[in-house]
């Protein structure tokens, strides 16, 4: 097996962390820099990613995450959130970035730029949240994925109060609000689940194929 698949079938959503192991900070910059590199709709990267290091503040949060302990034995709790304000001068702002980094002269970018001021201006708040919400999740598969291939251990997890969240990490006041937790570090040796086997359809019942038919 090769050494992509095989650190998939290594993969599992931990639920007990050693607390005393802790990730390196190459490892660290491994994740967040997969992280930026995430592909995102239209380029727009509509999400930012909290890293916390703090037991005191990670142990505040279980209560708020259905007392589930791997947040405050983990090594780090990487927090998914997006931005509240995705409006013209966000938009404008993601062109310029373009302008500068690829020396795209505006009159070219102008047409696409207007589109997607247009695009969004008829959307609801709602609708707007709820694409932001899918480019985390893009995010989140990313992470799993890196963190597979790095030997680090991870559970993601939906299974939290984002309003407790958000309060109590003071998102809102950085126009943010969390979307989903990512507990990383490594196994603590008793994790029964660690040596369960991976429940999974068949690959036939899971993949559908179509295949251009053979001439006569």
């Amino acid at each position: 097996m090769d050494n992509t698949l095989d650190s998939l079938y290594w993969r599992y959503a931990v639920k007990k962390f050693d607390p005393e192991k802790v990730l390196s900070e190459t490892k660290l910059d491994k994740l967040k820099n997969a992280f930026n590199l995430t592909a995102t709709s239209y380029g727009l990267q509509p999400i930012r990613l909290l890293v916390v290091r703090d037991k005191r503040l990670q142990e505040s949060l279980v209560s708020h995450s259905y007392e589930q302990r791997q947040v405050a034995e983990a090594s780090h709790l990487l927090v998914i959130c997006v931005e509240l304000n995705i409006d013209t001068a966000y938009i404008e702002g993601y062109f310029k970035k373009v302008r500068r980094v690829r020396g795209t002269a505006p009159e070219i970018l102008q047409p696409y730029r207007d589109a997607l001021v247009d695009s969004f201006a008829k959307k609801t708040p709602e609708e707007i949240y709820t694409w932001a919400v899918h480019q985390a999740y893009l995010a989140l598969g990313n992470l799993l994925t890196v963190c597979a291939m790095e030997r680090i251990d991870s559970c993601p997890m939906e299974g939290f109060i984002p309003e407790a969240y958000d309060r109590i990490l003071k998102l809102k006041d950085q126009g943010l609000t969390a979307v989903l937790a990512l507990p990383v570090g490594y196994r603590s040796e008793d994790d029964a689940f660690s040596a369960y086997k991976k429940v999974r359809r068949e690959l036939r019942d899971s993949i559908i194929t179509i295949v251009e038919e053979q001439k006569k």
